[in-house]
């Protein structure tokens, strides 16, 4: 998505007019159906009218292009402004504008991190340093965008910092490998100047903004899955770039888990929803304590995840470290206390109370994962607790804490790498789940690639489709169907009458692996098979578990499977205490489902088996407008 695009000549006369933020309101709610912040809006007012100043230089050519608002491709990150052009050999150039509003900065220890006075507040708070900031969107740019990447289009990151005077702070030598990579301009005649000629010196020929309409417009390569990369995280390679939020809580967790030792015990608990990039930090800490020489395992109580991992290491990483480095959970209740320096907890709300085959060993995984290190981090989110057994809500987590002793950290991921980088999608679907009331009780067609099918067959044609791209699109369902082909492979499971749709669940040979196995795609798997991994596209298949009345969802634990272990035992609790388990089991099921429907990076189909539901959600899918903070703009909607 771009906001806005001209050529300088048109960007200053509309700012000459004084109603540039006007006319990128009014695009931005055009293309996303919803009003800017405030906040937001009084940036582009300051920060567009420096950028006007910068451009009015007459050796800048006229004919320039100037995007503002470019959304990164798979992330909720926009880009503030692209330049774009040739340069002196024809090839073309495009330089990414960073803009701040910073007056002040202080240097930090930890790397790319600093302190800046933002927000007129008067009070410096930790952020990301702009360099490195300009610098990572511009390789999540290379890295998603064909034209970007194989054009081989000459890409120059920079950050301007208009209220910033010169001095230390974000000049700091100790950032000399970002500003390398980003040079930063800051507030005066002579600052403005060399910006003037940073621009000059890649851009000699203006195109119109020609290259910024064809990135726009570029195909988005297949997303790295983290399965695929993890070998070469282990390395040290740098797979992934962490942007935003995920550098600031990996630097975070880095230094916290550097100052732990046995009698000053800590606990980091990160709390982020789906796709927030959580087992991508998870697996990326435990690369880098391993690497500098400190004991470190990564632990998750799913094995799918694992054996996933496990799987794409074979061959590049040998076995005996591989296993070294991965563990479930329920092996640590004999650990002796502090054996090891760091345990990183993936998907913690997974939890369960005890280990073993018949939950009988240890006493709790969560105080026992806490009592083995100096230093535990879990990574949670409260909204993916899908059985009974589940227990690692944060605020468990922080009670055993406490009882050991331990320091407690709280951490939040927010920003959204998955569902196309969507946090509208989100928004939308934990209120179309009733998981909790937000603003967006529409969901706008261009956030995000929803759909509601009329037929089972054809959603498994649609997937069938995503599949043959690349071997990333899977059908998956609500456990509310009996696993009979288990014992007898000519059993069909998954039969819905009336469209001749019968599918059988994963095969028991696949495991763990289903995810990833050859023809899977005709197969279904379930929210223990697919949970902790993603897909491109996921399809769902919501079973009669979850059904809307009158305008509302309601939860049917009677219509789950009987062989369905997530529930086991919920009748004998309702005798017990009824009320208490019904919202239980409602949580769950919801739950469930939101886990299902966030799998895909870039798309989702749903068939609902219940008529009712299906218009149910097609009734929500419509666009509605948020974050209505202010009226919308009534200047013209003007790109050229």
């Amino acid at each position: 998505m771009l906001v806005y695009h001209s050529n300088k000549r048109g960007f200053l006369d509309v700012s000459d007019n004084g109603f540039i933020e006007d006319v990128i309101a009014s695009n931005f709610l055009a293309k996303t159906g919803r009003y800017a912040p405030e906040s937001e809006f009084r940036s582009w007012k300051a920060s567009l009218a420096e950028v006007a100043k910068v451009l009015r230089d007459p050796d800048i050519p006229d004919t320039l292009g100037v995007g503002i608002e470019f959304g990164i491709p798979q992330t909720s990150k926009r880009i503030d402004v692209m330049l774009s052009g040739l340069g002196d050999d024809d090839r073309s150039r495009l330089i990414i504008v960073e803009l701040k509003q910073w007056s002040s900065s202080t240097a930090s220890n930890k790397d790319g991190v600093l302190l800046a006075q933002r927000g007129g507040s008067g009070l410096e708070r930790e952020g990301l340093h702009p360099s490195y900031q300009a610098w990572s969107y511009a390789e999540l740019l290379k890295g998603f965008n064909t034209v970007a990447y194989e054009d081989r289009v000459d890409l120059s990151p920079c950050a301007y910092l208009h209220n910033h005077p010169s001095g230390l702070g974000v000049s700091d030598p100790r950032y000399r490998e970002y500003l390398e990579r980003a040079p930063v301009f800051l507030k005066g005649v002579t600052e403005l100047q060399r910006l003037r000629d940073f621009i000059k010196s890649h851009i000699r020929k203006g195109d119109d903004a020609d290259l910024i309409v064809q990135i726009e417009g570029g195909k988005i390569r297949p997303s790295k899955a983290l399965a695929d990369a993890v070998g070469g995280m282990v390395k040290g390679h740098r797979e992934f770039i962490l942007i935003d939020e995920q550098k600031l809580v990996f630097e975070d967790i880095l230094a916290i888990e550097r100052m732990a030792t046995e009698e000053r015990k800590q606990v980091v608990i990160v709390r982020g929803g789906p796709g927030t990039g959580k087992s991508v930090l998870a697996i990326q800490l435990m690369a880098r304590i391993t690497s500098e020489r400190r004991l470190c395992k990564y632990v998750s109580k799913n094995a799918a995840p694992r054996a996933v991992y496990k799987a794409r290491m074979k061959g590049s990483v040998r076995p005996s470290v591989v296993d070294n480095l991965f563990a479930g959970s329920g092996g640590f209740f004999e650990t002796p206390r502090n054996t090891f320096d760091a345990l990183i907890v993936d998907e913690g709300h997974r939890l369960n109370e005890k280990s073993g085959l018949y939950q009988n060993l240890g006493e709790n995984q969560i105080g026992e994962l806490i009592r083995s290190a100096r230093c535990t981090v879990f990574f949670v989110d409260d909204d993916q607790i899908v059985t009974l057994s589940d227990i690692g809500h944060s605020t468990e987590i922080e009670r055993w804490a406490k009882q050991e002793g331990a320091a407690v950290t709280r951490l939040d991921l927010s920003s959204q790498f998955r569902c196309n980088g969507s946090d509208g999608y989100l928004a939308w679907l934990d209120d179309a789940l009733g998981l909790r009331e937000t603003a967006n009780s529409g969901l706008p067609s261009r956030d995000y690639d929803f759909r509601v099918f009329d037929s089972p067959v054809e959603l498994h044609e649609a997937i069938r489709v995503r599949n043959a791209e690349s071997n990333r699109a899977r059908l998956v369902a609500g456990y509310c169907w009996d696993w009979d082909s288990k014992k007898n492979p000519a059993a069909f499971d998954i039969v819905i009458p009336g469209h001749g749709f019968r599918r059988r669940w994963n095969l028991g040979s696949d495991g763990s692996l289903w995810i990833m196995a050859p023809n899977s795609v005709e197969e279904v798997g379930c929210i223990h098979t697919c949970q902790g991994l993603e897909v491109d596209t996921v399809g769902v298949i919501i079973g009669p578990d979850l059904v809307a009345r009158d305008g509302r969802l309601m939860a049917v634990p009677e219509a789950r499977s009987r062989q369905d272990k997530s529930i086991r035992g919920w009748k004998t609790m309702m005798r017990n205490d009824p009320e208490g388990t019904t919202l239980r089991l409602d949580r769950i099921i919801r739950n469930t489902y939101r886990t299902l429907m966030t799998r895909g990076m870039r798309s989702c189909f749903v068939y609902c088996t219940d008529e009712e539901t299906r218009e149910y959600f097609r009734q929500r899918q419509k666009a509605g407008v948020w974050e209505g903070l202010r009226p919308a703009p009534t200047s013209p909607s003007l790109d050229r």
